[in-house]
């Protein structure tokens, strides 16, 4: 019974770097590897919150050191930033600061001004989806879709 009350004590340090560090390096290096830029706003986002929250601790560490749950909340919030089922950091980017940083809005290289201004107008989920769709039908193939949407949006 020791050993366990020692695992369920200190899980956070036995389960935090994997969730925290190791995971999110592995996936930023898919990203990076990946023709898409939807993954590498995901984990370019976990690593600013990240970073934000260690200096958080640093800033903070005497007062952290008073809450007992402090290593499971951060385990929990990392976990929620880095799981694929939650996306956390996208979400965040998508949802609290993309509104008020602009910093124009870099889509991909792959793509001209105009096309780049139609890929930050559309939300996050349906970027990738697009992205993935041009890449394979190619750019002209999605402004005949977008033609064929305004067509039926001006119909009575």
């Amino acid at each position: 019974m020791g050993v366990l009350t020692v695992i369920a004590k200190r899980l956070d340090a036995i389960i935090g770097p994997g969730v925290m560090l190791l995971y999110p390096l592995y996936a930023s290096i898919r990203a990076i590897e990946s023709p898409s830029m939807v993954d590498d706003q995901q984990w370019l986002t976990y690593w600013i919150i990240y970073s934000f929250i260690a200096l958080f601790e640093l800033s903070f560490w005497r007062i952290l050191a008073w809450v007992p749950l402090w290593p499971y909340m951060k385990l929990v919030l990392c976990m929620w930033l880095v799981l694929p089922i939650f996306n956390g950091a996208a979400y965040i980017y998508e949802k609290h600061i993309r509104k008020y940083i602009k910093f124009g809005g870099f889509v991909g290289s792959n793509y001209s001004e105009d096309q780049k201004k139609i890929l930050q107008m559309i939300s996050l989920d349906a970027r990738k989806y697009v992205a993935e769709y041009v890449d394979k039908h190619g750019w002209p193939a999605f402004e005949r879709i977008i033609k064929a949407a305004e067509k039926e949006a001006k119909k009575p």
